[in-house]
């Protein structure tokens, strides 16, 4: 998977050409559709779309085949459709090809203007944030970063023991479990064992979760996503009292390690923490109501835009597949709307979403009757 990052739209954002084209589709992974190329005859009937509408602006043949090229050649390569995903979306420009497969329904949909159309992608980042997994045996220890979508693996092995022996050394083994100690009065024999065994061990195991943490602390230090440990049950216990993160899940994700790969841990913690990111976008809606009226909100694009340009924006509501037509003017910040596309139009929600995003603020793709003012396709929360 072609894990798209923010460093990415806002490398996308930046490129501003006469032509740039994105395309999207709703691709199949697997099955009969697949088998029959249906993913192939979506992207065929975008084509046939995208040369119509550049030969109305007066392209050139030998132009247009130029600029197409790249993405005719995706039609030929089997290796390319081998492994799809939910949806594809396709940028290109004069200097800039890029193709991402991504775990999103796309509705099928073109976009020719002077910049890209990146707000369909906006669900990869927020609605689903981010969150770490700690993996967490005597063994190996590994640290996972996820999204709703999306699984990387983060190398710690430099900043944390990655063994119990590195830590507490090589005759770290509980010893005996009972051995005799001493006679009473009566000259009845005493045993003990158990409790200093036991207690030692989890000495050991201390002492290597509190090096754990250290090392992980260098590296989270300044942040606060939310945490889970994936151990089993007496080792959370332990490794919980050592831990000095701030934003640690309270339970584990109790499972055999040996028998959970990373796709299916990023499945069990994401059930754990989605009702916590659901819950902030239940917020900040109940935010918008409650100051709706107040000028902390408005849902006018011509307010809208100017402020998503300026930073303003702290949470941002669009009705998801709908799209506002007009020019905006950046130094003289001027929004104009066209009721319909005209030539010169650009998406006046696409750009907004993709600066509200890139300036920090939160945007959510919301169908019409989930919207706060369901009378506007645009809600905007401002920041304190």
């Amino acid at each position: 998977m072609e894990l798209i990052t923010k460093n990415d739209i806002e490398r996308l954002d930046a490129v501003h050409s006469e032509t740039c084209i994105s395309i999207f589709i709703p691709t199949y992974r697997l099955g009969e559709e697949v088998l029959q190329g249906k993913n192939l005859i979506k992207l065929k009937n975008q084509l046939k779309v995208v040369k119509k509408k550049l030969a109305l602006e007066e392209m050139g043949p030998r132009k247009i085949d130029a600029l197409l090229a790249p993405i005719e050649e995706l039609l030929g390569d089997s290796e390319f459709w081998r492994h799809r995903l939910d949806g594809l979306a396709i940028f290109r420009s004069d200097a800039i090809f890029e193709t991402y497969t991504l775990p999103i329904y796309f509705k099928e949909f073109n976009y020719i203007a002077n910049g890209f159309y990146l707000k369909s992608l906006l669900p990869m980042f927020t609605g689903d944030g981010m969150f770490y997994v700690l993996a967490l045996e005597l063994e190996s220890i590994n640290l996972y970063q996820n999204t709703r979508h999306a699984v990387t693996k983060v190398n710690i092995d430099d900043i944390i023991p990655a063994r119990l022996e590195e830590r507490v050394g090589y005759d770290h083994e509980p010893k005996s479990l009972q051995y005799k100690s001493h006679a009473d009065e009566r000259g009845r024999a005493l045993y003990h064992g158990h409790a200093e065994s036991d207690r030692d061990r989890k000495n050991e195991l201390a002492r290597y979760f509190r090096a754990v943490n250290k090392g992980l602390i260098t590296l989270l230090s300044n942040q606060n996503p939310p945490m889970l440990i994936a151990t089993q049950e007496y080792l959370f216990s332990i490794y919980k009292k050592e831990n000095s993160y701030k934003n640690l899940f309270d339970r584990p994700i109790s499972c055999n390690l040996s028998e959970t790969d990373k796709f299916l841990l990023h499945e069990m913690a994401w059930e754990k923490v989605e009702p916590l990111f659901d819950a902030e976008r239940k917020e900040k809606m109940g935010l918008f109501k409650q100051y709706e009226g107040t000028g902390r909100t408005t849902s006018e694009i011509k307010q809208v835009l100017p402020a998503a340009l300026e930073g303003k924006i702290d949470t941002l509501f669009i009705e998801n597949q709908a799209d506002i037509w007009g020019i905006y003017d950046l130094e003289k910040m001027h929004v104009r709307i066209d009721e319909e596309p005209l030539p010169t139009s650009v998406s006046l929600l696409n750009k907004a979403a993709v600066k509200t995003f890139l300036n920090g603020g939160q945007v959510y793709l919301l169908q019409k009757d989930e919207m706060p003012n369901r009378y506007s396709k645009v809600n905007a929360l401002y920041r304190y």
